[in-house]
């Protein structure tokens, strides 16, 4: 049993003719367009019919018309949701819009999750009598029930109407033969403006989308930025000058890489290795003075006369060094 599935499933290729099929012959209703079933109704009786008594019908409103009628659609369908532990998330906001993309996203993942129940079979499901107890089920079922007689009337006129003129001689049979190919122009062109207006529609839902994912991202980075322990780094600089960037120009990746490149040249350290040798030079340098004087104190002592050191031996005589007593 399928209750999350992946974006990359093929239930999410299913396209919009199938689906429509798909409810207008199980629930016998007369849906053109998938976001027609925006209100939430539909899928409440999608559930009853795959699970059979385990929606309450009587809470669930088809004349809904006002966002807080079809949220309380949409909570009767969480609950049975529940009660079957169905974890699927049920974006309500969305689809009240009456996206088409939302609701056909939606739509495929029930026909996904009503085929893996049973193998999509419904028995004995009369969904007329069980849309009886619902608000405007009725009417919901008036209104399929004419457009499908009307759909037949449609169909059966030109049968008439051809038999009726096959009798009459073929010069009064022109006319009516150009009124109704000129009357059948119209119907045919006008499905196929609503098809590319649906089509436009999905599109423009899917940019948007993209357009919110992306601009989410770029706020979090925003957000991010802006904490107080990285606010006055560099690198946060040189991506608050990419964000706040107001023309489309390379200029301004440089600046901020420039930015970065700065503040690493000033903040460089010196390395152990430099300041090791820097050392040992200054150690170096002090042993050679230490040799120095001591090679100037010997060349003093060498140069002195014979008188120069017999003086210097009564003076320490006179000075009664213990080294000169006999």
């Amino acid at each position: 049993m399928a209750t999350n599935i992946g974006m990359m499933d093929s239930a999410y290729f299913v396209g919009r003719s199938e689906i429509l099929a798909w409810i207008n012959s199980t629930l016998h209703l007369n849906l053109s367009r998938v976001e027609e079933a925006c209100t939430g109704a539909v899928h409440c009786q999608l559930m009853d019919a795959t699970h059979p008594g385990m929606v309450p019908m009587h809470k669930v409103n088809f004349d809904a018309k006002s966002e807080y009628e079809m949220i309380q659609n949409y909570k009767v369908l969480q609950d049975v949701f529940n009660k079957l532990k169905i974890t699927k998330h049920i974006e309500v906001n969305k689809l009240i819009k009456g996206r088409p993309l939302d609701n056909l996203e939606f739509m495929q993942w029930m026909k996904r999750y009503c085929d893996s129940v049973n193998g999509g079979l419904v028995h004995s499901y009369n969904p007329l009598e069980r849309r009886e107890s619902c608000k405007g089920g009725k009417e919901a079922s008036k209104k399929s029930a004419s457009s499908q007689s009307t759909n037949k009337g449609v169909t059966a006129a030109p049968k008439a109407q051809s038999s009726h003129n096959a009798r009459r001689h073929d010069v009064t049979s022109v006319n009516p033969t150009t009124q109704a190919i000129k009357t059948s122009k119209p119907s045919a062109v006008v499905p196929a403006y609503d098809e590319q207006i649906t089509e436009l529609k999905l599109s423009v839902d899917s940019l948007e989308k993209e357009r919110d994912f992306y601009f989410a991202k770029l706020r979090d980075i925003e957000i991010l930025c802006q904490s107080p322990g990285i606010e006055h780094l560099p690198i946060v600089g040189a991506i608050k000058r990419i964000l706040y960037a107001t023309d489309d120009d390379a200029s301004v990746v440089a600046e901020a890489q420039a930015m970065v490149f700065h503040q690493q040249k000033e903040a460089e350290p010196l390395s152990p290795i430099a300041e090791v040798s820097e050392e040992r030079t200054s150690s170096e340098t002090q042993k050679r003075k230490n040799i120095v004087n001591v090679d100037v104190d010997t060349a003093g002592i060498t140069t002195l006369s014979p008188r120069q050191r017999l003086s210097d031996v009564s003076d320490v005589h006179c000075s009664g060094s213990p080294l000169m007593t006999y």
